[in-house]
């Protein structure tokens, strides 16, 4: 990636049950330069899961794992080991709408404990040379004052040592909103992280939150460090194509969605006989053709028959015949 860039320029949100690795791969095809991000993992889930939660592609690079915890010591520890796996970047969810306060709490709960969220995030920083990073909201229930959200940012910044923040610009509402209502409802504030980044210029900062399009991106980007697209991205996932040449500067050739859903053929023939359903990957694809004749078509077709018993890449050859023909060809 270009030097002038931050590393955190353009990125995907982690996104529970929705940015698995069979996302990440795909996202992958569509953009070389995206910072891509790990489902949000418990330090209980590595450290005493049967699982392998840290398993991903070398191809995902550059990858972020993004952490759920509050123990600085259980965080230490997933991080050496995320490093040692090779991942790029650690991140600390405390934008997360739990309102959990056992000892195994994480998300946006921890912006009440602006100490904590330092401790985790020194305790990481000093076992590992990888970037170490916070991911936000603006506030939680009350405490939602400018001064909150400066006095959060500036302890997690010295004592924690921390140098990188993604803030989502909404604050979260701990009781009575759901997940998916704490993405909705609290409304967005941008001019309030474009002053906390005037306020704080020497932390790299990302902005999330709401974003639709590259040229929205754009405009964030006059005035923040970052951008990182949630939603929008899965959904829609063909904006990804104009990414690395709108975005990074990229003089590359420019993305044919046909020849990306067939680049993913080795990946999916080898996850097949490891015993992975179509299903699980092909989920993440259903939006690559959205706005073309034929979408409509390409989602029914793969929704239909990448589940059943055998169902493997003629599946995906089959739907293309429905959408190939219809793609918009560059003069």
């Amino acid at each position: 990636m270009t030097d002038t860039f931050s590393s955190q320029r353009f990125s995907i949100a982690p996104m529970l049950d929705w940015t698995d690795r069979h996302c990440r791969y795909f996202h992958r095809q569509l953009s070389g330069d995206t910072l891509l991000y790990t489902e949000m993992v418990t330090t209980g889930a590595i450290i005493h899961g049967k699982g392998d939660y840290l398993a991903y592609s070398e191809a995902e690079h550059p990858l972020a794992l993004q952490l759920g915890g509050s123990d600085p010591a259980a965080l230490a520890q997933c991080a050496k080991l995320a490093e040692e796996r090779g991942y790029d970047e650690v991140n600390l969810n405390v934008g997360c709408p739990s309102d959990r306060v056992q000892n195994g709490r994480f998300g946006a709960c921890l912006m009440g404990d602006a100490a904590l969220v330092a401790d985790c995030i020194k305790a990481m920083r000093d076992v590992v040379s990888i970037p170490v990073t916070v991911k936000t909201r603006i506030g939680i229930d009350e405490q939602d004052s400018y001064e909150f959200l400066c006095d959060f940012i500036g302890t997690v910044a010295d004592r924690g040592n921390c140098d990188t923040f993604i803030i989502h610009a909404r604050k979260a509402w701990l009781s009575g909103l759901s997940p998916k209502e704490n993405r909705e409802i609290p409304p967005l504030d941008y001019p309030r992280v474009y002053q906390l980044k005037r306020d704080f210029p020497a932390l790299t900062m990302a902005i999330n939150g709401g974003i639709k399009t590259l040229e929205e991106a754009k405009v964030h980007l006059h005035h923040m460090d970052g951008v990182m697209m949630g939603r929008e991205a899965y959904q829609n996932p063909g904006i990804l194509a104009q990414v690395d040449r709108e975005l990074f500067g990229r003089d590359t050739p420019l993305v044919d969605p046909v020849a990306v859903v067939r680049s993913m053929y080795p990946y999916i023939e080898a996850e097949l006989s490891k015993g992975t359903y179509l299903g699980h990957v092909t989920r993440h694809m259903l939006g690559l053709f959205q706005g073309i004749p034929g979408a409509r078509q390409w989602r029914r077709h793969l929704s239909e028959n990448a589940h059943k018993p055998g169902a493997d890449v003629r599946v995906l050859e089959a739907a293309l015949a429905l959408v190939a023909d219809k793609i918009p060809q560059e003069a």
